[in-house]
């Protein structure tokens, strides 16, 4: 089978550092597995890798949609299988990097999804609605469902919203047998050098303009509901508000991740964990 190394994850653990090193040794591209990256102009608030940053190494499905529009996983899905034979094509290695648990589940699990049209006069009343109705309303209509969705994520809410309205219920989604080998490599940071990392990520974000890449978002016609979506869900953001936001993410990232027992877990704020973590995403790669 042919071999597609995953470098996953909390937020500000060094996961994109880590795929572009792992890549210029052995001859990769990276795909990203990030919801939010995938959209242009969401660049700061993100935490995007730069140009310089990717030191030569080709990067997929970062600022391809429009912010305004929406991007379902099952388009995800699509391109970054598009991406991954391209690469192998190549006779390069595909290396998936991001902290999007379910982007990253829809691919290494091989995962069914159900093909439905988005239907926008539904999304526009939904989008009205707090998080809290539209949690109600998904668990009267699939309690299932309910209890295994992210009850704190408006768009995904929506999505399983929209997926019953068309077909009467939420699918159960089908894990399927993957061609591929996916090397799963899973960083983590304890909380208390997570908290310092992501104070200090925040602080540079501000100094690099974050107020402003909002400001410029609202001009070209983002509203504030999108902007809530994309977790920019206060009027004046702080950087005490911004920090304490990432850091429930991350909470939630690592609750998602704990289920997947193929992960092969390093503590990133020990410097022989980094060399290590490099080493054995390597060494499973070329143990053939």
């Amino acid at each position: 089978m042919k071999k597609v190394i995953v470098i996953l994850g909390q937020t500000a653990t060094g996961k994109s550092s880590l795929a572009v090193k792992i890549a210029k040794k052995i001859n990769g591209e990276v795909i990203s597995a990030d919801s939010r990256q995938v959209y242009k102009k969401l660049d700061i608030g993100t935490g995007k890798i730069t140009k310089k940053e990717m030191h030569g190494v080709p990067h997929y499905l970062l600022n391809i949609i429009d912010p305004k529009n929406k991007f379902s996983v099952f388009e995800y899905q699509h391109l970054a299988k598009e991406k991954i034979e391209e690469i192998l094509q190549r006779n390069k290695t595909p290396i998936i990097c991001g902290g999007t648990g379910f982007y990253i589940d829809v691919l290494t699990k091989g995962l069914i999804l159900p093909e439905v049209l988005p239907n926008i006069k539904l999304r526009k009343i939904l989008e009205k609605k707090s998080i809290i109705e539209l949690f109600k309303i998904l668990k009267k209509y699939d309690l299932k469902r309910a209890q295994n969705i992210d009850s704190k994520n408006k768009v995904r809410l929506i999505r399983a919203i929209e997926i019953v309205k068309a077909l009467g219920k939420v699918p159960q989604i089908i894990e399927t047998k993957s061609s591929y080998k996916f090397i799963k490599i899973g960083l983590y940071l304890p909380i208390d050098k997570l908290k310092k990392k992501v104070e200090k990520r925040v602080k540079k974000m501000f100094q690099q303009g974050l107020l402003y890449e909002i400001e410029k978002l609202k001009k070209i016609g983002v509203s504030s509901e999108r902007l809530k979506e994309f977790g920019f869900e206060y009027n004046n953001p702080t950087e005490e508000k911004v920090i304490t936001e990432t850091l429930k993410y991350a909470k939630r990232q690592m609750t998602w991740f704990k289920r997947d027992k193929e992960i092969k877990w390093f503590d990133m704020s020990k410097k022989e964990n980094r060399t290590m973590a490099i080493e054995s995403a390597i060494v499973l790669y070329l143990n053939r």
